[in-house]
């Protein structure tokens, strides 16, 4: 099988390994002509993944249309905000009978669209039933060392889900099957907010109960946006929801933990963003979470509170005393 994955970060260079030693022919797409051919002299991601060897036979590229034009499965592993800015360069080439499979975790901006609603918009020739979005509990840095992992895959077309299970999952790399795609798209979304508010917790001094609780109550967030939304509630208590929320917001390898972390402890956004490698897409999503909540008139108040301290230099402390001093209600 022939695999091209779109964007060369951590986690697309990850999958590529992954993919690879499932026995796929894999193509790898660097943005950027220097960084796809330092890649492809040294084999080795050393921005990302420092450490990690990239098999020869894997190929390297930074024409997109080198990359795409001979995959049967296009895996996109691009910042979520730039998905569409990539995917219009390619707008014109047919998709109808290839598979998508998306892993970027996030929200448009300026429409409030999901990936997958991103995908269809800005491709011409594409069947939505071959749209698969993969998510959960999976950190690029322990998958390339093939520790065990759980992920799941959802799509609308069940054939076509089976298929890309068995195109990742191995001995290390355990995939689960579910078919409600907006549910997995958002929970792998939102709970990078939690993450940011995890880690604004940790730099604050806040404790272990305080991070329980933003985490729990976070979730409960998380999962009234969804459904208002479409999406299934049972979806948020699996792997691409409370899974994937405990690794990012507990993990020292989360990017959104950190960013939190940093601004917690007093540090500007933009000094803290411009200093990290790789993109924390909670930021972005925070603002995207924000709209959504006005426009459907939905409660969030961890969420309106991780606004309030990125954007507009909210103390944490007060953030948090607001929080604690609502107005009591019933837990359900």
């Amino acid at each position: 099988m022939k695999v091209s994955v779109l964007g060369a970060g951590g986690w697309g260079t990850a999958l590529s390994i992954l993919l690879h030693d499932n026995g796929a022919g894999v193509t790898l797409w660097a943005y950027k002509q220097e960084y796809a051919k330092e890649l492809s002299e040294s084999r080795e991601n050393k921005n990302y993944l420092p450490g990690v060897i990239i098999p020869h036979q894997i190929k390297v590229t930074s024409d997109i249309f080198e990359a795409v034009e001979p995959a049967e499965f296009i895996v996109v592993s691009i910042p979520s905000q730039y998905v569409r800015e990539q995917l219009s360069t390619i707008a014109e080439v047919d998709f109808s009978n290839r598979i998508f499979i998306n892993t970027a975790k996030g929200i448009e901006t300026t429409t409030l669209s999901t990936m997958s609603d991103v995908v269809e918009s800005t491709l011409k020739k594409f069947n939505r039933k071959n749209y698969v979005v993969l998510s959960g509990p999976s950190h690029a840095e322990e998958v390339s060392r093939r520790m065990p992992t759980a992920v799941v895959v959802a799509s609308i077309h069940e054939e076509t889900a089976e298929r890309v299970r068995k195109l990742f999952m191995n001995a290390y790399f355990r995939v689960y099957l579910n078919n409600d795609v907006r549910g997995v798209e958002l929970g792998g979304s939102l709970k990078n907010i939690i993450a940011l508010a995890a880690g604004i917790s940790d730099g604050a001094g806040f404790g272990d109960n305080t991070k329980a609780a933003l985490m729990t109550r976070g979730m409960t967030e998380i999962s009234r946006l969804g459904e208002i939304l479409g999406a299934h509630q049972r979806t948020f208590s699996g792997l691409s929801g409370i899974g994937d929320l405990i690794v990012t917001c507990m993990s020292r390898y989360s990017r959104n933990r950190y960013v939190g972390e940093q601004v917690g402890a007093g540090r500007s956004l933009n000094e803290v963003l411009g200093e990290i490698k790789m993109v924390a897409e909670g930021v972005a999503t925070t603002q995207a979470a924000m709209s959504l909540a006005r426009k459907h008139d939905i409660e969030m108040p961890i969420v309106e509170q991780v606004n309030s301290v990125l954007f507009h230099g909210k103390d944490p402390q007060i953030a948090m005393r607001e929080l604690m001093t609502r107005p009591g209600k019933k837990e359900y």
